[in-house]
């Protein structure tokens, strides 16, 4: 058919992600990544892949509607909160998607806080109902004493009460509750590294949104695929990457309850040959680094993804020339729920976040809110269909990043005439040196080249006179007589001599927050 001299054609998926995404005003994430696949005929594709077997689509749905129903009888209502505290596998997956499907509202934390830590996210949170597992439930329980919002605390593993209940639950179908797409479907716990985490409210529409303009649009999932992810579920990149967005094509996902070690992943990708591997800059050193690297297998892999810290040249460069797998680094935030920014297979700019994910906006403004030219480094606004609500009981913070229909992040980033953006460092984590400006990861970059250097972080540490200077804290591969002034010397020689670190301190490990990034408030404190 031709209108006005065009032909008509339907939309492709590129087309629809320089659109907005709109879902209809009644809108159920549950519905959209998980019922509506069995309702395609997909329900007998495998879903999740354990060690224990694979479960179908079919499964899973009939699993969180069971959880729907428990939950439900444990009084939870829609819009109340349920803080799931469990390992990755089926019944994480089940619960999230239970908890959505009677309209209610899913808070991820780590299984593994500790009891301090779950005192704040309960009295935070007000969470009506914990969801874990047996081998951590004696923390929650503890903590549960003094939660006084808190009905109950709901114990997974080994046959519990639960297990009673899920296997005596008749029925295991459940209408999705016919939630608003603006309702709040799940809480983000900001990346930030000071301060107590503070939860960004998630609207159903924001998850949809950047399934159809980054995973559909960019990275290109489909229901071949199978993904593994070094990140765990409770962290927003995984819970899209991992869960979310396999689940939104009918593909697959490797879950397992261990922390991530290097050997565990060239393990899970020999025995299930994964496509897609979702990982974190940390991981990939240490996989480059691993004795057994050069022997492995990864040619299943069609691309591997970075986020959550920024991927230096160097160490993108070293796993090309490893495993030979495209790695695509990105940016996002959980105030846009996941990636906005990101190099595309094929198109890597190595040291560069990428460009702009279609569907999104970004522009680099200096303090005052003016768009700056291409080369300068300023402050990243971003807007587009997954901006949050806000900050939960942080007005003065959600008027400060949130404006109109922009995001200022605190990230300060340099746009290049071709559109592609390289990452500067956090505004707050930029020091002022000699009278001129540092970005801590130039100099992390530069340290990393030295052979003797694992792991290292740069922040200002202020000194006897009160001015600020940059120290370096490093995991090294030996400690030995003299490293920390050879270590001075090599970033004199290829840096400005200004950058270089006027202290250089050995640490065991970086000290790391509840979402595994580098704890730089805690290393500003480290006692020197």
């Amino acid at each position: 058919m031709v209108r006005g001299g065009a032909v008509d054609r339907q939309p492709s998926v590129a087309d629809i992600c320089h659109m907005p995404f709109q879902p209809p005003e009644q809108f159920n994430i549950a519905d959209y990544f998980l019922d509506a696949r069995v309702r395609e005929g997909k329900g007998a594709r495998p879903a999740v892949l354990t060690d224990a077997g694979a479960l179908t689509y079919q499964t899973i749905q009939a699993l969180a509607n069971q959880f729907g129903h428990v939950l439900t009888e444990a009084g939870v209502q829609p819009e109340q909160r349920v803080m799931i505290a469990l390992p990755d596998g089926p019944a994480f997956v089940a619960v999230l998607f239970g908890t959505l499907k009677i309209g209610a509202v899913v808070v991820m934390v780590n299984p593994e806080l500790k009891p301090e830590a779950i005192d704040y996210f309960y009295r935070y949170t007000r969470a009506r109902v914990v969801v874990t597992h047996r081998d951590t439930a004696s923390a929650f329980k503890t903590a549960a004493r003094d939660a006084r919002h808190l009905k109950t605390v709901l114990v997974l593993g080994d046959g519990g009460a639960l297990d009673d209940r899920l296997a005596q639950t008749a029925g295991p179908v459940l209408e999705s509750f016919p939630t608003h797409r603006d309702d709040a479907a799940i809480w983000l716990f900001s990346g930030g590294t000071t301060g107590q985490p503070k939860a960004v409210v998630q609207t159903h529409a924001s998850f949809a949104n950047t399934t159809e303009c980054y995973a559909k649009g960019v990275i290109g999932y489909t229901e071949r695929d199978v993904t593994v992810s070094v990140p765990k579920l409770y962290f927003g990149y995984a819970t899209g990457s991992n869960l979310l967005f396999p689940f939104a094509v009918g593909a697959t996902t490797v879950l397992f309850p261990e922390a991530a070690t290097p050997e565990l992943v060239f393990e899970r990708i020999a025995r299930f040959r994964p496509t897609i591997l979702i990982n974190v800059p940390t991981m990939i050193n240490h996989m480059v680094s691993h004795p057994a690297a050069a022997s492995q297998d990864l040619s299943c892999l069609r691309l591997a993804t970075s986020a959550g810290e920024p991927l230096p040249v160097e160490l993108y460069q070293r796993w090309k020339r490893t495993f030979g797998v495209e790695l695509l680094d990105g940016l996002g935030t959980a105030e846009m729920w996941h990636i906005f920014i990101s190099n595309r297979p094929g198109q890597v700019r190595p040291g560069t976040l990428g460009t702009v994910v279609p569907g999104f906006d970004v522009k680099v403004c200096d303090d005052e809110g003016r768009e700056l030219p291409a080369g300068e480094v300023g402050v990243l606004w971003v807007r587009g269909g997954s901006r949050a609500l806000g900050y939960w009981q942080q007005m003065e913070k959600t008027k400060e990043g949130f404006r109109g229909e922009w995001y200022v992040s605190g990230d300060m980033v340099r746009r290049d005439p071709d559109g592609y953006f390289t990452y500067c460092g956090r505004a707050d984590d930029l020091l002022k040196v000699s009278g001129k400006w540092l970005a801590p990861q130039e100099v992390e970059n530069c340290l990393l080249h030295h052979p003797a250097v694992k792991e290292v972080a740069v922040v200002g540490v202020m000194g006897a006179h009160g001015l600020v200077k940059p120290y370096a804290f490093v995991v090294a591969q030996e400690v030995r007589d003299g490293l920390a002034a050879e270590l001075q010397a090599f970033v004199r020689e290829r840096l400005e001599p200004y950058k270089y670190p006027r202290e250089v301190i050995f640490l065991d490990a970086l000290p790391r927050t509840h979402l595994g990034k580098v704890d730089r408030a805690r290393l500003r404190r480290e006692p020197v």
